[in-house]
């Protein structure tokens, strides 16, 4: 931890400047009906490209419901992004986008560069290529990756069904530790579950780890770590789940002492056997989590 607090210059130091940009004109690709819910396939301009994004709208909405960003996993599959967190392709235990409008949620869900329809090289990892392009002017891949979930979320925040108070986030893996930066970037996310994502970037020097390039943010580690981002993002209700064989968890005991240390009331950490997966008794207290915090649990 930190002896510092970080604040909000702090990350707009670290993580370097993003465009001044807004969600302009919105064009919709396709609509298909699904079991529950409609999907929509909709693209908008954003400084690096042409967005790409999901958005899974529940039938038979009484009231406005709550949104929730779902992040997909990384996997090294860079074919596959938005697709498999809406159940299209993929590993169906990672589609809870589907699964959360199924349950009531309006869901977003962006491929992030890199990734399926924003990857221009087909299959090939060219997050590298981004990061280093960035970096040589004095920015980072990751301000633009939290600029486009922000993005992502003005769009969903437009849409009439959307309650503009319940925001909230979801993400396993590469999803999971954008679920403990998001909320530091963008303050309406109320909520955010973190599924065997939480490595601290102390942990990620081991050499069976490493650092992925969409969090490498120059001079952050040498002050602050993870557990500094949920200090920071007070106004949201983390639920951080971690396997104890997963070295993409090794942040939960961090996390765990920050929250005792420090009395935080925001985070919650679950320690469960097993390794790097999403099983549905995870994903079923993911969607507890964010009922409760946004207020969508019925009886």
């Amino acid at each position: 931890m930190a002896q510092t607090q970080l604040r909000r210059a702090d990350l707009d130091r670290l993580l370097g400047p993003v465009a001044d940009w807004s969600v302009g004109e919105v064009e919709t690709l396709v609509e298909t009906e699904r079991d529950g819910y409609l999907l929509r396939h909709v693209a908008y301009d954003v400084p690096s490209g042409r967005a790409s994004v999901l958005v899974c709208i529940p039938d038979g909405l009484e009231r406005p419901a709550p949104l929730v960003y779902c992040h997909h996993q990384h996997a090294g599959q860079f074919d596959l992004g938005k697709s498999e967190v809406v159940g299209l392709r993929g590993d169906p235990d990672q589609a809870y986008a589907a699964e959360l409008a199924r349950r009531g949620f309006v869901t977003v869900t962006a491929d992030v560069i890199g990734f399926e329809d924003r990857n221009w090289s087909g299959d090939q990892n060219i997050s590298w290529f981004e990061l280093s392009s960035r970096l040589v002017q004095g920015r980072t891949l990751l301000a633009d990756e939290l600029q486009e979930i922000s993005l992502a979320i003005d769009h969903g925040l437009s849409l009439p069904q959307v309650d503009a108070e319940a925001v909230g986030f979801l993400g396993h893996s590469f999803g999971g530790r954008m679920a403990l930066w998001a909320p530091a970037w963008d303050s309406r996310i109320r909520a955010s579950v973190s599924n065997c994502g939480c490595i601290s970037y102390r942990e990620s020097a081991a050499r069976d780890a490493g650092f992925q390039a969409d969090t490498v943010v120059p001079g952050f580690a040498r002050d602050f770590d993870v557990e500094d981002l949920v200090v920071y993002a007070e106004g949201c209700s983390f639920l951080v789940i971690a396997a104890e064989d997963d070295r993409w968890s090794r942040g939960a005991a961090d996390l765990a002492a920050t929250a005792e240390r420090r009395r935080l009331q925001n985070l919650e950490v679950i320690l469960r056997p097993g390794g790097h997966t999403f099983p549905v008794q995870d994903r079923e207290r993911a969607y507890a989590c964010l009922a409760r915090a946004l207020g969508r649990e019925t009886g």
